[in-house]
């Protein structure tokens, strides 16, 4: 029996039996399942090899936050870098080292 079956008879019987709790969460119940499998399926992700697609995905987002991450870090680091190379230039020129290698 497909789940559209069942949620077909569900739906029958909460009409002639009147809507019990019971009858209500199940229509609920087969109502969420269907609806999770068809978007999942529209999604692409309804077969056997959706858990396999999300890990890979999961791993480019973790590796593409790694590699930002350490771009940032090495921008700021060359960043730092120049501007004491030259604080040090404006503190050599200060003390005249120029003219001291002369």
């Amino acid at each position: 029996m497909t789940r559209e079956d069942m949620l077909t008879r569900l739906i029958a019987q909460a009409e002639s039996d009147g809507g019990d709790l019971v009858t209500l969460r199940a229509v609920v119940e087969e109502a969420t399942e269907l609806g999770a499998s068809r978007v999942l399926g529209r999604l692409g992700l309804g077969d056997e090899d959706a858990q396999d697609d999300i890990d890979e995905l999961r791993e480019l987002l973790s590796a593409w936050r790694d590699a930002k991450a350490s771009a940032w870090k090495a921008a700021v680091e060359w960043l730092v870098r120049a501007v004491l190379a030259l604080l040090l230039i404006g503190i050599a020129v200060r003390l005249g080292v120029g003219d001291m290698l002369s």
